[in-house]
């Protein structure tokens, strides 16, 4: 030991110090390389220790390599080892930058804390006071509606009437009717709630008296499932739509979309289905009330996500919400998209009237001169472009129809550009666009197991097999107008064909490797139909879905009945006299003069429908038909039967009515003569 001190005392005190420098700056780097390498788990796990082994190998050669040819005076040898030495370690610097990047990246897209906020409000021009009656979500799970509204009236000491409720639009009409004169709502209030016609000016009618923000562990940040994505997988894509720059994640959203996909990394194949907003489903956190599927985004993604696996019956193992504005800095950091933009066309009375560009607000929600306008055809779209393309819906005639389709282009354009990317810049930029606008719940290892797909489809473009690249299966929910009754007014909502979502679900779930895919040998070829453009679900307009209650009042008592059996349900009938409740005295006796269910209301969850029959003769005071096929085949039969008896019974004795009348006429006239 002695001896070896004593060599390097003697030896070159520079080449000493570039020798320490290297070894030293070497040792650091190699250390930082290492720790943010394991971090990428399930990536290349053999090229990894590999690198690891043979730079470790390298720092152990240095070391001894390096005090030999310093202690025998080898200093140009040295000098090529040094220079060595630090282009390695300036390679580790640069490679834990961009893998701590990456990292940083894929653990900010899961937000484990944010911020939530409750909202007090009344209309503009209400006065709020201790006598004020405030309203209230009922669900103990919805964190800014309850938990933090709760907190709200707390801390704000109030002592107010709480009328409790189980949906927001009712709440909200409440306040409007001045049943309430407060209520409590998310902060993002105000663009959940605008798309609604009776609510499109709430932010103008409105005014917040008390508000209280709060960040916390993140209600929404639930783990599914354990799957890696290199198996069969579904993803629940939610656009939340925010004035900011960002994502803070609050639980409440607008929901305006909502995407379902399944992705096959086996076959590198997808499927993309396109939920309108206004599809009218029960909603899962609501004990399967029916409501449009875009109100279910007011209690939080978990309630989605139930809403959304209990329609399809397909479980969904992640969700992805992503801002909006999210949209613009990724299209431009890809220098843009291309896409055929529809022409918007409008229907009046005398036919249809095509418009010439596609004009929306921007990302900012700005109209006048910050108004995006676009031609129509294909075109390089930018970020802003590309967004309001994906907004607009109220130049087409099939409204949010025709708007999930154009959604559907956009995803579709972004996937063809994002396998072109030439820079690491490019990633990079997409990196932080992602980070900030972007909100999961899958894990950093799971995230990071795209890489294997990615690695997957770099390599069939490479090869040339351009046919094989991801492919993807786009959908087309077949639906019809449904202007339902909702409790206070009716709303333009939509219902859906069963065989129409049927075939998407088939088609998903073939995907997903769930059923397989039945070939069928006897086909017939349409050569005018486009096969490249097929949408699964379109053109099926069969099994609709949801049913209406019709306008039964002035309908006989019969007819009435037979309808409701029709549907399924049990018609109750209840008598009722002059001065009693539901008499109607505008139709005759035996009529049905009021029913229970009001016009255009959804009768799907219910089972007993009840009409109130203005009395006649009978003395019958209700009675009840049970509905049951035979018993109702059997009870029209002797129903028929006994109507029949009747009839005859009542010609009988009118002829014998007749024959009396001739017998007493007879008779009659003979005393007559027999007096003359």
């Amino acid at each position: 030991m002695k001896a070896f001190v004593h060599k390097l005392k003697k030896s070159n005190k520079v080449f000493l110090s570039l020798y320490l420098i290297s070894l030293i700056t070497y040792i650091v780097f190699y250390s930082i390389f290492t720790i943010n390498i394991l971090h990428l788990s399930n990536i290349e796990t053999g090229i990894r220790i590999v690198l690891l082994v043979f730079f470790g190998l390298w720092l152990l050669m240095w070391f001894i390599t390096g005090l030999v040819f310093l202690f025998t005076k080898k200093y140009k040898k040295m000098i090529i080892l040094i220079v060595f030495t630090l282009i390695f370690s300036g390679i580790f610097g640069v490679s834990s930058y961009y893998i701590n990047k990456i990292y940083q990246t894929v653990d900010g897209m899961s937000k484990d804390k944010v911020v939530y906020t409750s909202n007090l409000i009344t209309l503009k021009d209400s006065n709020f006071d201790s006598n004020s009656k405030i309203g209230m979500i009922n669900d103990s799970n919805d964190v800014e509606g309850f938990v933090l509204g709760n907190k709200l009236i707390k801390n704000n000491s109030l002592t107010n009437e709480i009328n409790r409720y189980d949906d927001y639009l009712i709440m909200l009409n409440d306040l409007y009717t001045k049943k309430i004169d407060a209520a409590v709502v998310s902060g993002n209030y105000i663009i959940n709630f605008s798309s609604e016609e009776q609510f499109e000016n709430i932010e103008k009618e409105t005014k917040i008296v008390y508000t209280l923000s709060e960040e916390m562990k993140n209600q929404d940040n639930v783990s599914y499932t354990n799957k890696k994505l290199t198996e069969p997988f579904t993803v629940l894509l939610m656009g939340v739509d925010s004035e900011n720059d960002g994502l803070n994640a609050n639980q409440a959203f607008n929901g305006d979309t909502l995407m379902l996909i399944t992705f096959n990394p086996k076959t590198l194949t997808a499927s993309v289905f396109s939920i309108p907003r206004d599809t009218f489903v029960p909603i899962a956190c609501r004990n399967g009330a029916y409501a449009k599927i875009n109100s279910a985004a007011a209690s939080g993604t978990n309630c989605v996500i139930n809403t959304i696996k209990n329609l399809t019956d397909i479980d969904i193992d992640f969700y992805v919400k992503i801002n909006f504005k999210g949209v613009v800095d990724l299209v431009n950091t890809i220098g843009g998209i291309t896409v055929d933009v529809e022409k918007p066309y409008f229907r009046y009375n005398n036919g249809i009237d095509y418009h010439g560009q596609v004009c929306e607000q921007n990302s900012n929600r700005d109209f006048g001169n910050s108004t995006v306008c676009i031609d129509p055809g294909v075109q390089r779209l930018n970020g802003e472009q590309a967004l309001a393309y994906s907004r607009n819906r109220h130049q087409y005639i099939g409204s949010d129809l025709d708007r999930v389709k154009h959604q559907q282009q956009v995803i579709t354009a972004l996937a063809n550009e994002v396998k072109n990317l030439s820079s690491f810049e490019q990633f990079e930029g997409i990196l932080n666009a992602v980070e900030k606008n972007m909100d999961t719940n899958m894990k950093n290892e799971q995230i990071l197991s795209l890489y294997n797909v990615a690695k997957k489809i770099a390599l069939t473009a490479l090869s040339g097999k351009t046919d094989e690249i991801v492919s993807i299966n786009h959908t087309y929910l077949e639906t019809y107008s449904l202007p339902v009754w909702i409790g206070y007014s009716r709303t333009s909502a939509l219902g859906y064909y069963k065989d129409s979502l049927n075939d998407i679900v088939k088609m998903m779930k073939i995907n997903l490797e769930l059923e397989e895919e039945k070939i069928t040998k006897n086909y017939e070829i349409d050569y005018n139909e486009n096969y490249e453009s097929k949408y699964y679900g379109e053109k099926i307009r069969s099994n609709q879905v949801q049913i209406l209650m019709p306008n039964l009042i002035g309908k006989s008592k019969e007819e009435a009945s037979n309808w409701i059996t029709s549907q399924g349900k049990t018609p109750s009938i209840k008598y009722v006299s002059p001065g009693e409740a539901h008499y109607n005295s505008s139709v005759g006796s035996g009529v049905v003069a009021d029913q229970d269910i009001h016009i255009d209301s959804l009768i799907n969850n219910v089972g007993t429908i009840t009409i109130y029959v203005n009395e006649g003769k009978t003395n019958v005071i209700s009675e009840t038909i049970i509905n049951n096929t035979n018993t109702n085949q059997e009870d029209k039969k002797e129903e028929t039967t006994s109507n029949e008896v009747q009839k005859q019974e009542t010609k009988t004795e009118e002829k014998k009515e007749e024959q009396n009348k001739e017998t007493e006429n007879k008779e009659s006239e003979s005393k007559e003569d027999n007096k003359e």
